[in-house]
């Protein structure tokens, strides 16, 4: 160790701060202490790009197993990403014949082409419409339904069952009411997948419930279920936040719209919309071991936060990075993970966003304009995205 000191404890930093506007402490944490506990959260918080990413790539030191995380009790399990090695390698590998590039070129991109031309036929054209509840909810919400296997949940359903979660996961406050509605959730989902294991074992096909109910050695049930609900958690929410993240980013930037549109370059869109606005915004990690970071000790048992909206930010890797700019020379951005736990789902949101609806809803609305950019609210420390996009279709 070169230094003796504890990282400096900050009691001024609300939850309730974070969650409307933590851009603005980001960039001073960056600016002046990058290493840095915040009492109201109960974690030592990193908001530097390269420690970030030297954390997630060090899963021995820094462990995904952090008892301290209201992740177990939202989802009432020990899920994979609370796990290290072999076992969360296991549960990792048992879902991922429904993720392979394969399964998602042949038969989850038709069906969000299906899904995105159905539910872009629901819109009304010559109103404003809220994209955010009229679209980006039911259309990630039915895409990740077919993914998963529970095709017989409601686009409701699937998007009350996913906020519960996320709001129970991200309860850093530990207050009753989110994880009275995880408990609630949780009850729901256990008795739909009870009712679909006989189906999916008569008829076997690609989506992750089946493709684990049928393997050749699977995973205990639990822990089945348990994947699936992690799967619904971030895997309605991101391409949600990501899809009208890009869409305030373009229709604010209208001289970038009309670049992407002329080079067809929603690739590049989708990666700088994630970028500007991490949908997953921090993870934790238990230190195993006394280490130090930046010249300050960090104790073996404390709980480190890696802040990706941060990292997305860092001065160090981009010019001005609190601009969304879709032409960057480069974008190493953090948004879905490195290491071990690197996002499951990244290819699918990729795809089901920037290669299918993003394109469609252009060409189908060319014209479609912000009603007002001021009334866009965006919230969230966890997860981070807008909560409505009012949106003249036209």
């Amino acid at each position: 160790m070169t230094d003796n000191t504890f990282a400096p404890l900050d009691t001024s930093i609300s939850i309730d701060q974070l969650v409307m506007d933590p851009y603005p402490i980001y960039k001073r944490l960056r600016a002046e202490t990058p290493v840095l506990r915040v009492n109201s959260v109960g974690r030592t918080l990193l908001t530097k790009a390269a420690d970030t990413k030297a954390v997630k790539d060090d899963p021995v030191l820094f462990s995904s197993n952090d008892p301290n995380a209201p992740m177990k009790r939202a989802f009432l399990a020990h899920t994979l990403m609370r796990k290290d090695g072999a076992e969360h390698l296991r549960e990792r590998n048992a879902m991922a014949p429904a993720f392979s590039a394969k399964t998602i070129q042949s038969e989850w991109i038709p069906r969000y082409r299906d899904i995105a031309t159905a539910y872009l036929d629901r819109l009304p054209k010559g109103e404003v419409v809220d994209l955010f509840s009229a679209l980006a909810v039911p259309y990630a919400a039915r895409g990740l339904a077919v993914v998963l296997g529970t095709e017989q949940a409601t686009d409701q359903q699937m998007a009350d069952w996913s906020q519960a979660l996320i709001d129970g996961a991200g309860n850093f406050g530990w207050l009753p009411e989110p994880f009275e509605r995880s408990d609630r959730a949780n009850a729901e989902m256990d008795a739909l997948f009870d009712s679909l294991q006989a189906w999916h074992k008569a008829e076997p096909n690609s989506s992750a419930l089946s493709v684990m109910l049928n393997a050749d050695d699977p995973i205990p049930l639990s822990q089945i279920y348990a994947n699936i609900k992690i799967a619904i958690g971030g895997g309605i929410n991101e391409p949600r936040d990501a899809l009208c993240t890009i869409l305030y980013g373009l229709l604010t930037n209208p001289d970038q719209l009309e670049q992407v549109i002329a080079k067809d370059d929603w690739g590049k869109a989708f990666e700088e919309g994630v970028r500007w606005v991490a949908p997953i915004q921090a993870s934790s990690r238990l230190v195993t071991e006394d280490t130090e970071i930046r010249g300050h000790v960090i104790p073996k048992g404390d709980t480190v936060m890696t802040i990706q909206a941060s990292a997305n930010r860092d001065e160090d890797l981009f010019e001005n990075g609190e601009d969304f700019i879709v032409y960057r020379d480069k974008n190493p951005h953090q948004s879905f993970g490195n290491g071990p736990h690197f996002c499951q789902g990244t290819h699918v949101a990729r795809r089901a966003v920037g290669v299918v609806m993003l394109p469609m809803l252009f060409e189908r609305f060319p014209n479609m304009r912000l009603a007002s950019a001021e009334d866009v609210q965006w919230r969230g420390f966890g997860f981070r995205g807008p909560i409505n996009l009012p949106v003249f279709l036209e």
